[in-house]
């Protein structure tokens, strides 16, 4: 347990924004996952933005990797292209 003032809110600001950057993260992959089983290609097009900016937001946050934000965008675009 801490001990110093300091840690006690260190340790509650860490689980509030442990809750948020899970909530986001999880929002992120079931939007990505809802794009890639859509076959209406309009509609993919319309939601690709805001899958995009999810994703480049939790990359600038440090809760995935850069690469990994690309990578899940280009395999997002390459679906909407193959549509």
């Amino acid at each position: 347990m801490a001990n110093h003032k300091s840690a006690i809110k260190r340790i509650r600001s860490n689980d509030t924004k442990r809750v948020l950057n899970k909530y986001q993260h999880k929002t992120a992959r079931n939007a990505s996952r809802k794009l890639r089983e859509t076959k209406d290609r309009k509609e993919a097009e319309t939601m690709f933005p805001s899958v995009v900016a999810m994703l480049d937001k939790l990359a600038k946050r440090n809760i995935i990797h850069n690469n990994k934000a690309a990578n899940l965008k280009s395999g997002l675009q390459l679906h909407i292209n193959g549509l």
